[in-house]
């Protein structure tokens, strides 16, 4: 199992190196309060990793919000118990 992990992680490293290298073109972008020049490449990168985080971070809130308003559902009187 391991080792088709590793051999699926692999061919996508090197997949993603042809795409990088095939689109090593500079791209200018505005984003209103800074200009930076990017390959097509990174840029693509860097879509991709803030794309995942806020994903990641707008599950997690969604979940962490429901799990606390179902735990507030369960109390008895809806009060917050008292910490000693």
């Amino acid at each position: 199992m391991r080792l088709i992990a590793l051999l699926i992680l692999a061919l996508f490293v090197v997949a993603g190196v042809v795409v990088g290298a095939l689109n090593a073109d500079p791209v200018s972008y505005d984003l209103a309060f800074a200009r930076m020049s990017l390959p097509k490449g990174a840029g693509l990168l860097v879509a991709l990793v803030i794309g995942w985080l806020l994903g990641g971070l707008t599950a997690w809130l969604g979940m962490s919000l429901r799990h606390r308003r179902l735990l507030r559902r369960h109390r008895p009187n809806g009060k917050t118990p008292a910490r000693a």
